[in-house]
């Protein structure tokens, strides 16, 4: 069985014997027939089109290893019989430190002291602090909760939202019915949830009419889980702030109104691609490839693409 990886074999340890083992970063000529390949872990990359480039010739693919938490760029692109894993705890450190240092550089007006540095000019002021503010993290799998873990010696209320409610080691998890008395009193709001149908625009007007005055949005989920438009608007007169790892569109086109809205920080998606990843990366896949080789469950399945209409 053939296996394509982003990686050399030899990076990953150890890793079956019985699988054949071809390298393709996403440049050049592919390493082998496409046709032959059974399982696919995609090259490491942010490009969508790079991916899935490949994908209409593995006819024989049965495993689709993406390297990412979030797969919905993926799914219009795979046959029902494909089984498809995502990077699910692969990316929960990076993400969760990109979280937290958007939170505290937008609270503590780090983008304002670059400007003033670049200016030469010495200005004062009372900033927010994390300390007694009420943070909501709107999606509380593995990396809101990976989040909280680092909030937490911040002094900070958390509290928790995801598509259903429980109890975590933490305290309680709610549904998302409870959003409407949760983000009046929420002093930054955090999202952390993966895109789907439910969570497509969730951060409309409404959402975002619910918030307090001066309150800020983080957003290291998808871009296009927030309405763009409607955080425009928001932003234009100052009632809200945000910071942002990711938008919709992205990347954000130059000229795009959210580089010049007031109050928002933007970084380049780049919450998951630290020094953390690629040996976290290379732990999946070693044990992923031993499972496959011995025809045990796959981890972090997504399950097979349900088959059009």
């Amino acid at each position: 069985m053939l296996v394509w990886l982003p990686v050399p074999a030899e990076e990953l340890g150890d890793i079956p014997d019985c699988l054949d083992y071809a390298q393709w970063d996403g440049r050049g000529d592919y390493p082998t027939n496409p046709a032959h390949v059974d399982f696919y872990a995609p090259p490491l990359t942010k490009d969508a089109s790079v991916i899935v480039r490949p994908l209409p010739h593995m006819s024989r693919l049965r495993v689709l290893q993406a390297l990412s938490a979030g797969v919905d760029y993926l799914l219009p692109h795979l046959r029902p019989e494909i089984m498809l894993c995502n990077a699910r705890g692969v990316h929960d450190a990076g993400t969760a430190e990109m979280a937290l240092t958007l939170t505290l550089a937008a609270l503590r007006g780090v983008p304002d002291f670059v400007r003033n540095q670049a200016a030469g000019r010495w200005q004062e002021g009372m900033r927010p602090s994390l300390f007694g503010a009420t943070v909501l993290i709107v999606g509380y799998g593995s990396i809101g909760a990976a989040i909280e873990e680092r909030l937490r010696p911040f002094g900070c209320d958390v509290k928790r939202v995801a598509s259903r409610p429980r109890w975590a080691a933490l305290g309680a998890v709610h549904a998302p019915s409870a959003l409407g008395k949760l983000l009046p009193h929420a002093d930054v709001v955090i999202l952390s949830v993966p895109l789907t149908q439910r969570t497509h625009h969730l951060v409309d007007a409404d959402f975002l009419a619910s918030m307090k005055n001066g309150a800020l949005l983080v957003n290291v989920a998808r871009g296009a889980v927030v309405d763009t438009e409607d955080l425009l608007r928001e932003l234009a007169d100052g009632r809200l702030h945000a910071a942002l790892d990711v938008t919709d569109p992205e990347p954000l086109p130059v000229g795009h109104p959210l580089w010049s809205a007031p109050g928002v920080l933007i970084s380049p998606h780049a919450g998951a691609f630290t020094s953390a990843m690629l040996p976290h990366i290379n732990q999946l896949l070693a044990s992923q490839l031993h499972r496959f080789a011995h025809g045990q469950d796959l981890r972090n399945t997504v399950g097979t693409i349900p088959a059009a209409g």
